[in-house]
């Protein structure tokens, strides 16, 4: 894959900005580097081609999860990675329930940043020419690689990018119980800061999800001790 992607960076402190921004450079990835969520905005809606977003969460006008949110309503398939100083746990389910792929706690390694930039921007130039799900499926469920979206029962789910995963690989392999650890190495990605209890939180509202539109079916079967599975009708 080639390198030569082009990135936002919103991160309002001149020194991590330097630093990341540098490190991203020196990779071939071109930056757009901005300091206030505005800015990011306007960045954004001017430059389609942007790939990925790396946000900081405290800034000046507003929050890097605010924004994180609004792009996963208008831009679903992009990669988006959360810098923030706050290193509890619920700050990090937070994010991730949000939309976020990846959630870096400063002080952190650009070199480790650079990494997770590379394997986010992997997985989404793949998943961009995956295969259509299964199918045995499609008789519940449509799923649209290109858009990132599912359809059940006959009606488009509103899904973070982590549900859309989850349910996505869940749909490839009917019937088959996947545990925890590697649902979050294969959604997450390897080595991803996240925790078992992320899993369970986003498979509940992805459930929530699915009883609005068909209350009467509960396709995803939790199996104690080793996992979840889709089982259709």
């Amino acid at each position: 894959m080639s390198s030569a992607a082009h990135l936002l960076l919103l991160e309002d402190d001149p020194a991590i900005a330097r630093t990341v921004a540098y490190a991203l450079g020196r990779e071939g990835y071109t930056v757009e580097q901005v300091g206030l969520v505005r800015e990011a905005q306007a960045r954004l809606q001017a430059t389609p081609g942007i790939e990925l977003a790396v946000l900081d969460v405290g800034l000046p006008d507003g929050s890097g999860l605010d924004l994180c949110r609004e792009l996963r309503q208008q831009r679903p398939a992009l990669p988006i990675v959360l810098l923030t100083a706050r290193a509890d746990e619920t700050d990090r389910v937070l994010g991730l329930e949000l939309g976020a792929d990846d959630y870096i706690a400063k002080p952190f390694s650009p070199r480790e940043l650079v990494a997770r930039v590379r394997a986010l921007l992997r997985r989404a130039r793949l998943g961009a020419t995956a295969p259509a799900a299964p199918a045995p499926a499609a008789s519940l469920f449509e799923c649209d690689e290109a858009a990132a979206r599912i359809r059940y029962c006959g009606q488009w789910l509103t899904l973070t990018r982590r549900e859309f995963g989850l349910l996505r690989l869940l749909l490839k392999t009917p019937g088959r119980i996947h545990s925890r650890d590697a649902l979050l190495d294969a959604v997450w990605g390897l080595g991803a800061d996240s925790t078992d209890r992320t899993v369970d939180t986003h498979v509940k509202t992805l459930r929530a999800k699915l009883r609005e539109v068909r209350a009467d079916l509960e396709v995803i079967v939790t199996h104690r001790g080793m996992g979840y599975s889709l089982e259709l009708p």
